[in-house]
């Protein structure tokens, strides 16, 4: 497996001490970094573009959701490392790969990073794959045709017909013309396939076409409220909007 560059996020030097201490068994786990703080930790996610990010929840200044709010899409893989149990349903909702309570015990460590290679494994295979379903390889052009299949039913789709995509969990739901098929396939998978020049993230679970864009507004914080033509509405989060606006010179 190739190396994954980690950066270790945690106001206690010692609990990052300890984590390397144990990650130094992991011989595909490289400890690029470590930051005391969010602010830390969003420029050397910047200067250093790690893979993974073990994340505690709780520091002074911002807490670990709101740094990884900062983030821009696509985020590194997530494991959270703290020591208050109440917010491990939060951490799974923002897509963690797992939640380790401190101190960390190595049996924990090595299963959370098991896991972690199975993601991996999973969505190299997906990549890999001649349709949208998970076979066929590279990026595709907005002028090519995939073939999206659900159940017993498949379609021929030109790539730039595709308005937008949603993730359902591991899953990624298509919007063309008037279907909505849902694929087995992860909404991460999906987007490295697909152009960027024509598509474009809006938030944690939705991908969007910008062809498709008929109105946009400002809406709560910083966001904004894009309507597609054949629907929906679609809302970008704070730092997805400011790259839209910047790539659409608004």
């Amino acid at each position: 497996m190739k190396t994954l560059r980690a950066l270790l996020i945690d106001d206690e030097r010692l609990a990052r001490q300890e984590l390397a201490a144990l990650l130094k068994v992991f011989p595909w786990i490289e400890v690029v970094g470590e930051a005391g703080n969010a602010t830390q930790a969003l420029k050397l996610v910047e200067e250093l573009k790690p893979e993974l990010l073990f994340l505690d929840v709780e520091m002074p200044g911002r807490d670990g959701f709101s740094l990884l709010g900062a983030l821009p899409e696509p985020r590194p893989r997530v494991i959270f490392t703290t020591a208050h149990d109440q917010f491990a349903v939060k951490a799974f909702e923002v897509e963690a790969v797992d939640y380790l309570l401190k101190p960390v015990h190595p049996k924990r460590l090595a299963a959370a990073l098991a896991k972690l290679r199975n993601v991996e494994k999973r969505e190299k295979v997906e990549e890999e794959g001649t349709d949208m379903n998970g076979r066929g390889e590279g990026v595709l052009a907005e002028d090519d045709r995939v073939l999206v299949r659900e159940g017993e039913r498949c379609w021929f789709v030109p790539v730039k017909s595709i308005r937008l995509l949603e993730a359902e969990g591991n899953h990624t739901r298509v919007h063309f013309q008037n279907e909505r098929p849902l694929l087995y396939r992860t909404l991460t998978a999906m987007e490295a396939r697909l152009p960027e020049k024509i598509f474009l993230r809006a938030n944690r679970s939705q991908l969007v076409n910008v062809n498709f864009i008929e109105t946009a507004g400002a809406w709560f914080s910083g966001s904004m409220k894009v309507a597609l033509r054949g629907g929906p509405e679609v809302e970008f989060s704070r730092r997805q909007a400011q790259i839209f606006r910047e790539r659409m010179s608004l």
